[in-house]
């Protein structure tokens, strides 16, 4: 089932769809970056086995949702209240992946009375994150591009330009991106995005992220920056709107994988150190596609860990 909700404090709209158990305890999964709500998740069969009911949606900017101008991590909280709002949801969990864990983390944050349980898994650490070097270990193409975004000087349009010929080449090839990032990868994620069904999802999600160009669009010489994608990174480099230090009653999973470059495992270390009572995991031999077929344990741990 799919839908569109009102987007909270804002003109706009949340596109959302659900997967698995209608009847079977909420979670909420937080795509990554780039990314959808139409991104690798478990199969429905999986899902109704694990007994859960999932729901992801697309960040202000990707697939259906409207742009969030200005929008930073701590919005999410709102938005994923606002959905499960529509749906009836008092109380439910919360997994962000990648890019959505920074967002998963602002859930548990700001709404602790509603969020059962969390996990962030291959997570991104705050840009304030005092005594970590934010860059170190990082792919040369994140360096690159966060680089470009030097907190107290951004290029934010000559980001919005090289993100945007990267979407352009997307949705001409969207197999373009996967191998892009392929020769960046540790041999461990090779070995998991090389399986036919993951890889599949992945194209299906980096298509449905920056979407397809219509009418007038197409025909520009320069396409146009992909907005969710821009916002995305940005909200990451800025002040997130909540101290993880500061999360509270909400059982917390941090899932990482040692070999991870495109987040790297210091910024895993940090947060483990810093999040009260949170359930540190750390795989040694694995990176960051990793988590994709890890998703059904972290979901089965965040349902039985629900308060």
């Amino acid at each position: 089932m799919s839908g569109l909700v009102q987007a909270p404090d804002r003109d706009g709209k949340l596109a959302y769809e659900e997967w698995g158990d209608p009847k079977g305890y909420p979670v909420f999964l937080l795509h990554g970056t780039p990314g959808s709500r139409r991104g690798p998740r478990p199969r429905t069969f999986d899902l109704h086995k694990l007994g859960i009911r999932l729901i992801a949606y697309d960040r202000p900017g990707y697939g259906d949702s409207d742009r969030h101008p200005g929008r930073r991590v701590a919005h999410g909280a709102k938005d994923v209240a606002a959905i499960a709002d529509a749906l009836d949801l008092e109380q439910y969990s919360v997994v962000g992946r990648s890019g959505g864990g920074p967002h998963a983390l602002a859930c548990a944050a700001l709404n602790p009375d509603r969020v059962a349980s969390t996990a962030a898994v291959v997570t991104v650490a705050p840009p304030d994150a005092e005594g970590l070097d934010w860059l170190v270990g990082m792919a040369d193409s994140n360096v690159m591009t966060y680089s470009m975004m030097a907190r107290h000087s951004p290029d934010l349009t000559q980001v919005g330009a090289l993100l945007a010929r990267n979407a352009d080449a997307i949705r001409r090839n969207p197999s373009s991106l996967l191998s892009s990032l392929t020769g960046e990868m540790p041999d461990v994620d090779r070995l998991v995005v090389e399986d036919a069904g993951i890889r599949d999802l992945l194209l299906l999600n980096y298509l449905s992220a920056v979407g397809e160009l219509t009418g007038r669009e197409a025909e520009l010489e320069d396409p146009p920056e992909p907005a969710g994608w821009v916002d995305d990174l940005v909200s990451f480099r800025e002040p997130w709107g909540f101290r993880p230090e500061d999360i509270e009653g909400v059982p917390v999973l941090l899932w990482h994988g040692e070999q991870d470059v495109f987040s790297p495992v210091s910024h895993f270390r940090w947060l483990a150190d810093r999040i009260p009572g949170a359930t540190a995991v750390l795989q040694p031999s694995a990176a960051h596609f990793a988590a994709l077929p890890a998703l059904p344990r972290i979901l089965a741990w965040v349902r039985d860990s629900a308060v």
